[in-house]
């Protein structure tokens, strides 16, 4: 159950290269393009690509030519995709360390697992998985995808059993639907 009226959908983001990014996000990350086009913009004519994993939704993500030349930092912390297995995540990291990727970065949270990247025009992406547990936030430590699921996890679940605030995730998610009134 999550909160009425409102739910998250998709996001745009400005690029340099259009064809790079494209080809990065369809390849490596296997979204599909749906739709392209031109679109008049504030500053002039903008290309769009729209692009998406999930049948039912038109676009997850757009790209928008146009990315400014001189911005004195990415404005984009990270854009996170979830996994839905151990086994996903562990081939999405051998996916961006295959093609390349830039800072390939698995870590634990405590309550998810997570492998950090960046793409062609450094946007830090994260794909994660979420743990059964929950601690405190924010919490990084680097973890050995190589492990076995079950030794991973176990490792991860030891670390976190000593982190402010472990519990259930249920326990959370229960207190947390409480606090945001739909529970």
């Amino acid at each position: 159950m999550a909160r009425p009226g409102l739910s998250f959908s998709h996001m745009g983001f400005f690029v340099h290269d259009l064809s790079l990014m494209e080809a990065f996000y369809t390849r490596v990350l296997e979204f599909t393009v749906t739709d392209r086009g031109p679109l008049m913009g504030p500053n002039g004519p903008m290309s769009l690509v729209f692009l998406s994993r999930d049948p039912d939704e038109h676009h997850q993500i757009v790209l928008i030519s146009g990315r400014p030349d001189s911005l004195a930092f990415n404005p984009i912390n990270q854009i996170s995709f979830k996994a839905d297995s151990l086994a996903t995540l562990k081939a999405m990291h051998r996916r961006l360390q295959e093609a390349g990727s830039r800072d390939v970065i698995p870590v634990t949270h405590g309550n998810a697992i997570s492998v950090y990247a960046l793409d062609p025009e450094g946007n830090r992406i994260e794909m994660y998985i979420d743990t059964p547990w929950y601690v405190e936030q924010p919490i990084r430590v680097p973890v050995d995808l190589a492990l076995e699921d079950e030794a991973l996890m176990s490792v991860v679940e030891a670390h976190a059993q000593g982190l402010p605030g472990f519990r259930l995730r249920a326990t959370w998610r229960a207190e947390m639907a409480r606090r945001m009134g739909i529970g």
